[in-house]
């Protein structure tokens, strides 16, 4: 995927978070891969009693400083 797509795919998310499997199922990535970034930062994440979320507003901010 292109980082056009990629950004088009953002876009087109209009919830302001996704839980890992969701955001996993919308990518076309693996859960693992998903999973494995948030720990490593690399997806921002919001954290919500015991669960983490990809934050898609922040992931829209960081595809549009690119």
């Amino acid at each position: 995927m292109t980082t056009h797509d990629t950004t088009k795919l953002i876009d087109s998310i209009s919830m302001p978070i996704l839980s890992a499997e969701k955001f996993a199922e919308v990518a076309g990535l693996p859960l693992g891969v998903v999973k494995a970034q948030m720990d490593r930062r690399l997806l921002p994440c919001l954290k919500i009693g015991k669960r983490r979320f990809v934050n898609m507003e922040a992931l829209r901010k960081l595809a549009g400083e690119q």
